[in-house]
């Protein structure tokens, strides 16, 4: 009897645990190939090995002895270029044919810079890969002065290590506040004023028009305003899913490929994971594309357990993004930008502390957290909103209490039995497993 063949279409997070996932159900049973334009490898530490934390090699998740103890046959430096849902046959760019039983599409995104003259040229970087990180780590020296030109949650995770590299920093973001899709715009002021207070410059509402070459530096212009001269320019404006390959397949597309609680695809063995998968929202039950490190982590693994026979449901994804930017931790999660949600907030500026918590009825559907790293892991008050938020849990007997004390939310917390309802609340239903443990038998 013929083993059952899984193609596993990319190396990062979500393919990664849907391959552990996978070898976690039937140690060895079934046949893995994974098809992928890079070694694997997390883009999550790439900012430590900016700053230089770790080393390069600390950066790779499966070197070849890791794919060989779980039985991969890897097509590393290869890329999908299409694939024939009807003969269930995925086609690589060195025209080789592979066919499958199961596909699992798990190509991530691609960094989009802006549409301006100069974006491609010489000192201007984007930063998603490794290959991207690298060119920044060559860039920049000490003294040296560096734009980020977007103030998302991108550039936020990258500007830690510049600084550390002893660069002169200015930010500069299109929309009329920083962290546009992370925080509001009191949340933002108080980010704005921190990092300003350390030496950052931080610019708003500048639309960039151009990056010109300018005796051997770069002349960024804009629409409004003076031009900011820069050693070297960070582009943080952006991703995009890389789906161009699938117009022609058959499988459905919206912003990402549609999936279901099982996380397929309209085609029953194509499944997909990770950026490109747009699932359900666990707050608003909506379709959602989340392309954040937990989401990607969870549909690998929900979409592995499928794989490999197992009927496996997905609760879906919870939006969250937190970053520490020199000291200050700044959080959201759930539907933390709700205009139709009942708002409670308050502002410490002396801390500066700042929360927001948004309510449907009893229930806490979104936070946003702001304060110095210390005092927030002091209280693991991040946490604690993220629990209230994930477990959709009744705080009708307290939610007059939180109103006049909203940095006090640990007794809600625990009252409500939060932890009782968030435990079972595996993404496989069943005990976790390190993944280095997992190897073919």
């Amino acid at each position: 009897m013929a083993r059952t063949r899984h193609v596993i279409v990319g190396g990062g997070t979500a393919g990664m645990n849907a391959i552990t996932t996978i070898r976690q159900y039937d140690r060895g049973a079934s046949e893995i190939i994974l098809v992928a334009d890079e070694r694997p490898y997390s883009r999550m530490v790439l900012p430590y090995y900016l700053k230089g934390s770790i080393s390069e090699s600390h950066v790779f998740t499966a070197p070849p002895t890791r794919l060989r103890t779980l039985g991969v046959e890897p097509f590393i430096g290869r890329r999908a270029v299409g694939v024939d849902t009807q003969t269930n046959t995925l086609m690589l760019d060195d025209d080789t044919e592979l066919p499958y039983d199961n596909l699992l599409i798990a190509t991530g995104s691609s960094a989009v810079r802006a549409p301006v003259a100069g974006a491609d040229g010489s000192c201007v970087h984007s930063f998603w890969t490794l290959e991207q990180a690298q060119g920044v780590i060559r860039g920049i020296t000490p003294g040296c002065s560096v734009v980020l030109v977007g103030a998302g949650f991108i550039a936020f995770t990258i500007l830690n290590s510049i600084l550390a590299l002893e660069a002169q920093l200015t930010v500069v973001e299109i929309a009329p506040q920083i962290l546009p899709r992370m925080i509001d715009a009191t949340g933002a002021d108080v980010v704005t004023r921190w990092l300003q207070d350390r030496g950052v410059t931080v610019r708003t509402g500048a639309q960039l028009n151009g990056i010109e070459d300018t005796d051997g530096r770069k002349r960024l212009r804009f629409q409004q305003g003076e031009d900011v001269m820069a050693d070297q320019v960070i582009m943080a404006t952006g991703i995009r899913t890389n789906l161009d390959w699938l117009q022609d397949a058959g499988i459905t597309i919206n912003r990402g490929i549609v999936v279901d609680a099982h996380m397929r695809s309209n085609v029953p063995n194509v499944y997909a994971a990770g950026d490109i998968a747009e699932g359900r929202d666990a707050v608003t039950g909506e379709p959602a594309l989340h392309a954040i490190e937990p989401t990607a982590m969870e549909h690998g693994r929900i979409a592995g357990a499928n794989m490999a026979g197992q009927s496996q449901m997905y609760r879906g994804s919870l939006l969250m993004n937190i970053v520490e930017v020199l000291g200050l931790e700044i959080a959201s999660f759930g539907a933390w930008d709700d205009a139709n949600a009942e708002v409670m907030s308050a502002l410490r500026p002396e801390r500066p502390a700042y929360r927001k918590l948004l309510w449907h009825d009893d229930r806490i559907t979104g936070a946003m957290i702001l304060g110095p790293a210390r005092d927030v892991w002091a209280t693991n008050d991040v946490g604690i909103l993220k629990g209230l938020v994930q477990s959709g849990v009744s705080l009708r007997d307290w939610k007059s209490y939180l109103r006049g004390n909203l940095f006090d939310v640990k007794r809600a917390f625990i009252a409500a039995g939060t932890t009782g309802r968030l435990l079972p609340q595996t993404v496989l239903g069943r005990p976790s497993v390190s993944a280095d443990s997992i190897a073919i038998q």
